[in-house]
């Protein structure tokens, strides 16, 4: 291959993978068989603010490195404070070293990655906010006996959850104010569910005021 058809080369697939990422997407063929590795040709050079000729990289500094192979997804920040993914692949011939650069300017999508993660920031897990004002205590009981199960509450089968209710008991932990729905809550069951494990375990309960519960299946 004649430097020339190189040079082809290498500008269509610079000017086609511009087309296709977009003005994001900046695409350049350097002249690696000079010192100062200038410019040959550049596509969407808003992203480094350069042309054809230039002699500075991506970050603004003037071109000293050659690089005798390719190198692949290289975090670089332009003078303007882009951070953007390069990559750079060679092309050597008998008289010639060309390079196809590919800078992808990715600040806005880092930008709207920021924003998502203030989005979905939370400070305090739902149940645990809710229930601790009324729990009285309950709370701190509940999970040190969840932690003796040792298993993750929603791959529990019932065994484990009554389990749980036999540790809550021996704990006198159905004597705290609201103990039945806020054990209810954290197991994923009804109310009704509860006084049926109560029933099974032959533990004396005490229903509350608001005994209006609906049956479910456990």
């Amino acid at each position: 291959m004649t430097r020339e058809d190189a040079f082809s080369l290498l500008d269509r697939l610079a000017q086609g993978i511009a087309d296709m990422f977009g003005v994001s997407c900046e695409t350049v063929i350097h002249d690696f068989s000079l010192p100062s590795h200038p410019v040959l040709a550049i596509y969407h050079g808003h992203i480094s603010n350069r042309e054809v000729g230039s002699t500075m990289d991506l970050t603004g500094l003037q071109q000293a490195v050659t690089f005798e192979g390719d190198v692949v997804n290289l975090l670089a920040t332009t003078p303007r404070g882009q951070q953007v993914k390069s990559s750079t692949f060679s092309l050597r011939g008998e008289d010639y070293h060309l390079a196809l650069g590919i800078n992808y300017d990715f600040t806005p999508l880092a930008y709207a990655n920021r924003a998502l993660l203030d989005l979905m920031r939370t400070d305090v897990e739902f149940r645990s906010a809710v229930y601790k004002s009324r729990d009285t205590g309950i709370g701190e009981l509940f999970q040190e006996c969840a932690d003796r199960v040792g298993k993750p509450i929603r791959e529990m089968n019932k065994g484990d959850r009554l389990r749980i209710m036999e540790l809550l008991s021996q704990h006198d932990a159905f004597s705290y104010r609201r103990a039945v729905p806020y054990v209810a809550a954290q197991l994923g069951v009804s109310r009704y569910t509860i006084y049926k494990y109560l029933d099974e375990l032959g533990v004396a309960k005490q229903r509350e005021e608001d005994a209006g519960y609906v049956s479910d299946a456990d």
